[in-house]
């Protein structure tokens, strides 16, 4: 009886050694992939929601202006200084905004001579259980923007 070679003997199986350490290695690639993938339309969405939060935010501000301009020439704020809250009904005309909460705050001037006031928009996707945006909800979507000026 003949004997094979001994390089061969010793070589047998490297081939399927060789094959499991191949698929190993690229199903972890893969699965960073789809790791690194998640990760980043996670943050692609925040940041959209930040930008919806902004814009809502800022919708506050022209609407504390508006309602700040029709009392035009009091020293003082229209509804005597109380928040103003706009929900969804108030943004049918946008839809982008539908799911954001916007409280509006004008804090008139100090003295009757200075007929300036302060208005405040706070704007967010998750108001509290009073349809505010004081208190921040332990979730990871949870988006708020602030904005302020002087009038």
């Amino acid at each position: 009886m003949m004997r094979p070679p001994l390089f061969r003997a010793r070589s047998a199986g490297v081939g399927l050694v060789t094959a499991i350490f191949l698929l190993v290695v690229l199903s972890g690639l893969a699965v960073a992939m789809v790791s690194l993938y998640t990760t980043q339309q996670a943050s692609s969405d925040l940041d959209l929601q930040g930008a919806r939060a902004y814009q809502a935010a800022r919708a506050g501000i022209e609407f504390g202006v508006y309602q700040r301009r029709q009392v035009a020439g009091t020293a003082g704020c229209p509804g005597a200084a109380a928040p103003t809250i706009l929900s969804a009904a108030h943004f049918k005309s946008a839809p982008t905004l539908q799911g954001f909460t916007v409280v509006v705050t004008c804090i008139p001037g100090k003295g009757t001579d200075n007929p300036s006031a302060n208005i405040t928009s706070v704007a967010c996707n998750i108001a509290d259980g009073q349809g505010r945006c004081e208190t921040a909800p332990n979730n990871p979507q949870y988006v708020r923007r602030r904005m302020e000026v002087q009038t």
